[in-house]
């Protein structure tokens, strides 16, 4: 028992002299990063070295979507280009948006940004630390053919089920129109409501409207009646304190893309024309 319990303590101590060795060997590598982060740009501190970490919820095309297997779409896009700016691979993690918008994954370490569309409010200012906007906001309302809905105040006047996205911008407008709308959490599950009859109306931002409505079985049977402009602007979200350098590259790359024509060709790619206005300047 003795002699067992002995090699057993030095097997153990071996391997944790191997661990160490190898350690230090990746420590000392001369790969030009900084080795606490595993980027290009020394003071950006990410929850996996190597990886940007990106929390969004899906779908909601055209910002990010499955596709092929893989996520696609505007907002991927564009956190790319930071992730190649760091030298480092973007990974998504789909949660809840309310997750999101109120900061709880970015503080518990889930990810480092959260690209999903997101409007910049004030109340999410209080739990966010917001880039510079990179998206302007513009609302469409869809409508079943035939209905006779033209406007939000249409479908109070007709007693209209409205339906949104939980915890964005289009609950908040509906709520300001006086009007109660159901709410789904996510714009996959709000289509499905639309085409199943749960409500008449759905309201949702103008680029996801515009997505639906290039399948066939959603523009046969709907129609877009209102683009509704709020004025507000998207932007990319980090920690509220201790993401500023990261929050620093961010900006740049936004700047940058917008400076050499990439945000205008990412949008062309994704929405499908060419953008009626640009992000305001941050």
């Amino acid at each position: 028992m003795t002699t067992g319990s002995l090699r057993r303590r030095t097997v153990a101590a071996a391997a944790l002299a191997l661990t160490g060795l190898l350690a230090l060997s990746a420590c000392g590598g001369d790969s030009g990063d900084d080795s606490a982060t595993g980027t290009k740009v020394p003071g950006v501190k990410l929850v996996s070295s190597g990886k940007l970490k990106t929390c969004t919820n899906l779908p909601y095309p055209p910002f990010q979507f499955e596709e092929g297997g893989k996520t696609v779409g505007f907002d991927v896009d564009m956190i790319d280009l930071v992730a190649k700016k760091l030298g480092v691979t973007q990974e998504i993690v789909n949660i809840d948006f309310d997750v999101i918008k109120s900061g709880a994954a970015l503080n518990a370490n889930r990810c480092d940004v959260a690209a999903a569309g997101m409007t910049i409010t004030d109340e999410r200012k209080q739990n966010l630390g917001f880039s510079r906007p990179y998206f302007p906001e513009v609302l469409g309302l869809l409508v079943k053919k035939g209905s006779g809905v033209t406007s939000v105040d249409d479908v109070k006047a007709k007693n209209a089920k409205l339906g949104v996205q939980a915890d964005t911008t289009s609950l908040d407008y509906s709520k300001s129109k006086g009007i109660e709308a159901r709410q789904y959490k996510d714009s996959g599950k709000q289509l499905l409501a639309l085409q199943s009859g749960a409500i008449d109306v759905a309201l949702q931002d103008l680029p996801v409207v515009n997505g639906w409505l290039k399948k066939p079985e959603v523009s046969g049977k709907f129609d877009l009646v209102a683009e509704i402009p709020t004025g507000a602007q998207y932007g990319f979200a980090v920690k509220k304190t201790g993401s500023e350098e990261l929050l620093k590259i961010i900006n740049e790359t936004i700047t940058s893309s917008i400076q050499d024509g990439s945000w205008k060709a990412t949008y062309k790619k994704w929405v499908g024309s060419d953008p009626k206005t640009m992000p305001a300047e941050g």
